[in-house]
């Protein structure tokens, strides 16, 4: 089984191909470029070093959010491109799912913190069975308090990381009451070989889709639309003190 994977959800571009159980080849870069600058040619690079080509791959992976909004669109409509070009399903894997995937056998929770501003994170919480992420608490958009004093209740040995470990690591200093530790920097940021370690599973289930069908999860609205949801509520009362009633 081919799979080419794609994680560009967050600060970090990442694509591997996986191989009949193995990482033929994975390129990662976290220089603050635009995704829409690195991924193209990473992708490029990657099928070209594993010797396989697109039209050999039997899926294309994705990290399907949430995350960074634009990362997202820009992994999804890449995605989505190359699989309607090699008619090939698309396999959508829930970002923080393959963040911790990241940290496969550690022995405790594995909590993923991604920095998703307004002192939120996209978390999610996690341990292995065997081989197998299980889920012990899906991704969700949460504040910080929220998902430290799941951790505290459950009172487990907790591993955490994502780029919300520089945001906050001094409030999880301060309030996390279980013993802790951080990933390493080499398995700290997303990474692709890991979503396409949990495609290959989705593959054998049939969890996956066409490239119509696919689309990215964002968990909230961005900050364009709640601007204009703002905007609408500003006009609104300004019409209701003027004794109007908005259209619509």
């Amino acid at each position: 089984m081919n799979i080419l994977a794609i994680d560009s959800s967050g600060l970090s571009a990442s694509v591997a191909v996986l191989s009949d159980e193995v990482i033929r080849a994975e390129f990662s870069v976290c220089n603050r470029l635009t995704h829409s600058e690195t991924l193209m040619p990473m992708i490029d690079a990657v099928l070209s070093s594993s010797g396989i080509a697109l039209d050999e791959m039997d899926a294309i992976a994705v990290a399907e959010g949430p995350g960074s909004f634009t990362g997202l669109r820009i992994g999804a409509a890449t995605a989505k491109g190359l699989a309607e070009a090699v008619c090939k399903p698309v396999i959508g894997i829930p970002t923080v799912d393959g963040l911790a995937q990241n940290m496969a056998y550690y022995d405790g929770i594995i909590v993923p913190l991604m920095d998703a501003r307004r002192n939120e994170t996209y978390t999610g919480m996690y341990t292995f069975e065997g081989d197998k992420l299980k889920v012990i608490r899906e991704q969700c958009a949460v504040p910080l308090d929220d998902i430290l004093e799941d951790i505290n209740h459950r009172d487990t040995a907790t591993v955490f990381l994502g780029d919300g470990i520089g945001v906050f690591k001094e409030q999880i200093e301060e309030k996390c009451a279980v013993p802790h530790l951080y990933a390493p920097a080499s398995l700290c940021l997303q990474r692709a070989s890991s979503v396409a370690v949990l495609a290959e599973q989705y593959f054998r289930k049939g969890k996956m889709t066409d490239a119509a069908g696919f689309a990215p999860v964002y968990l909230r609205v961005s900050q364009a639309e709640r601007q204009g949801a703002r905007a609408v509520t500003e006009e609104e009362k300004h019409a209701m003190a003027a004794g109007h009633v908005p259209a619509g």
